[in-house]
């Protein structure tokens, strides 16, 4: 183990996949979501197949037990992306990240209906607080009256639709991590975003021109290494320990959305992704307490119990 290293992976994924998220939102005027999702996996796999090769993984990576499980994860997933790439291209990027935080706190909620995982009241109070500061980013759309105010309406209602899809995507891969290996389920989640999103051609795919393409190309690529990074960091460190630099990508989505899209946050934006983003790493917090203890309370057992 190495947390510092870890830590460092993490932060370089979640700027990776900003991005990526950039390079997908400044193509959404011309390229349709489904299509996205094709350059984004598609050129993703190369990228995969390369790692699997250095790694000496190729063998697991595409050895599977439950293709299904696959399937159902890839699909959630791949539903995400499409509603996720269609919301950039109506919102700022700080604010579409923002929705996004929504995600690991509807995995809470469904990993104890789905999963039968035990949530404590902590935890619940907690979802409930970072709810709460979902709505607040969302407020501000709730008032429709103009054709804009109408789309930015549609734009927030998809990125929480995305949120919630991604969460079920979690939830799978909960599943799949008791039986599969990392580097099959990194793999197959590529493979499968790209065979569905060929399922949204007869919706108007473009022959997007020189540079679009190379922005969508590159969007693919740098998500394949991004998750690479991710996976790599979770081999150096606790999942507790690097879970709360997810929410760097909100610092990252505030500069790149002021330097290149000139997007400036409102006050009621940062104010509710602020509440999030506290919630959630109150959650991380306390389940990192909680095995701690767990833990401490092992090692002081005896041999026998």
């Amino acid at each position: 183990m190495s947390p510092l290293r870890g830590i460092a992976l993490k932060l370089t994924a979640v700027f990776l996949f900003m991005i990526m998220a950039s390079l997908i939102k400044a193509t959404a005027d011309v390229v349709p979501p489904g299509e996205a999702v094709f350059f984004r996996s598609f050129f993703a796999i190369p990228v995969i197949l390369v790692w699997l090769v250095l790694q000496g993984e190729v063998a697991t990576g595409l050895r599977v037990k439950s293709r299904w499980g696959h399937f159902w994860r890839g699909a959630s997933g791949a539903a995400a992306m499409v509603l996720s790439f269609a919301s950039l291209g109506m919102l700022p990027l700080p604010e579409v990240t923002a929705i996004g935080y929504a995600a690991p706190l509807i995995t809470v909620a469904l990993a104890a209906w789905l999963l039968g995982e035990r949530v404590r009241l902590f935890r619940w109070s907690m979802v409930l607080v970072g709810l709460v500061g979902v709505l607040i980013v969302l407020s501000p759309r709730l008032s429709i009256g103009s054709d804009v105010e109408r789309l930015a309406a549609i734009g927030a209602a998809l990125a929480l639709a995305s949120a919630a899809l991604r969460s079920l995507a979690q939830v799978y891969i909960r599943k799949l991590v008791q039986f599969e290996t990392t580097s099959s389920i990194v793999f197959y989640f590529s493979l499968t975003c790209t065979l569905l999103s060929l399922v949204t051609l007869p919706w108007g795919w473009v022959m997007p021109g020189p540079a679009d393409a190379a922005m969508l190309i590159g969007a693919g690529i740098v998500g394949g290494i991004a998750q690479i990074f991710l996976t790599t960091a979770y081999r150096h460190a606790p999942a507790s320990l690097i879970a709360p630099f997810d929410y760097a990508s909100m610092l990252f989505a505030l500069i790149i959305g002021y330097v290149v899209f000139e997007e400036v946050p409102t006050a009621v934006m940062l104010a509710g992704s602020t509440v999030v983003i506290g919630a959630g790493v109150a959650i991380i917090w306390r389940e990192r307490a909680l095995g701690l203890k767990r833990g401490t309370a092992r090692s002081l057992k005896s041999p026998h119990g």
